[in-house]
């Protein structure tokens, strides 16, 4: 991996250098599209309606519409002036409970490498971070944007997750779905709670895979290869109307899989008969 943006963690009067790696990566599989008639990509021209030609981008000004149809304009200069990517800092604000946070203000993640002459003070900076159990609230800005930000330690690594700002999330309190009163009866609850033990696990990344990913690539594979696919019809799930008897067929069932898959771990092999 290379880093693609350094800087250094400030809190106090310390400084941290750090590089600034991407954590993830997207597998989305991307299409052209096309022509239908002759397959040809299609093009998308800028164009102005008003002096009816296609426009350059060197023609092109950012504009803010304050007004319906009303925009002012602002010069690159402008936006230069006020650029926060002369800022090459992660400024740590404060530090936090990670439970405290919710992960709906989570965006994207980076790992945090210590830059040269910054190993110690970074090894200083995660220990004290696991010791008290705190994750850090900053502010840094990355590709001309002023994000909000979480560092926490993970193994050897610091992470940093860019986060949302309060006013770009939107209030659950505007769903008129939840306005209604719902009453349980005591034995739905205990039954909904038997459910989630009876298909609780560790977690394990390792098995959680993109199964519409991979049947779409199997599915461009074989038009590749000139062969007709045929997708299976998808069985119809039992249409149950009473909420206990779905709660305790999905019991059942969940105790079924997971005795097969303990079933299939625990196999072995035959014991061989001897022979005389």
């Amino acid at each position: 991996m290379r880093p693609f943006w350094k800087g250094a963690i400030s809190f106090g009067l310390v400084n941290v250098p750090v590089k600034l790696y991407a954590a993830t990566e997207e597998h989305d599989i991307r299409f052209t599209y096309l022509h239908a008639r002759c397959k040809t990509p299609v093009q998308y021209h800028k164009y102005c309606p008003i002096c009816a030609t296609d426009v350059t981008q060197e023609e092109i000004v950012r504009g803010y519409e304050y007004e319906k149809g009303k925009y002012v304009v602002l010069q690159e200069e402008d936006l230069e002036a006020i650029s926060p990517e002369a800022s090459r800092s992660i400024d740590i604000i404060d530090f936090v409970d990670l439970k405290e946070i919710d992960p709906i203000y989570f965006v994207k993640a980076y790992y945090l490498a210590p830059a040269e002459m910054g190993q110690k003070a970074y090894v200083l900076l995660k220990q004290a971070m696991e010791e008290t159990g705190r994750i850090a609230v900053a502010r840094v800005s990355l590709r001309a944007k002023q994000s909000l930000a979480a560092l926490r330690p993970s193994g050897k690594v610091l992470v940093m997750n860019t986060m949302l700002y309060p006013d770009e999330v939107r209030s659950a309190a505007e769903l008129p779905e939840l306005a209604a009163e719902v009453k349980l009866h005591q034995n739905e609850v205990e039954m909904a709670v038997r459910l989630i033990e009876s298909l609780a696990a560790a977690f394990d990344p390792s098995k959680y895979t993109n199964e519409y990913r991979a049947a779409l690539l199997e599915l461009i594979e074989a038009k590749i290869a000139g062969q007709e696919v045929e997708v299976p019809a998808k069985p119809e799930p039992g249409k149950v109307v009473d909420l206990m008897e779905a709660l305790k067929k999905s019991i059942e069932l969940a105790k079924k899989e997971k005795g097969a898959v303990e079933a299939g771990e625990g196999e072995k092999e035959p014991p061989r008969r001897k022979t005389s």
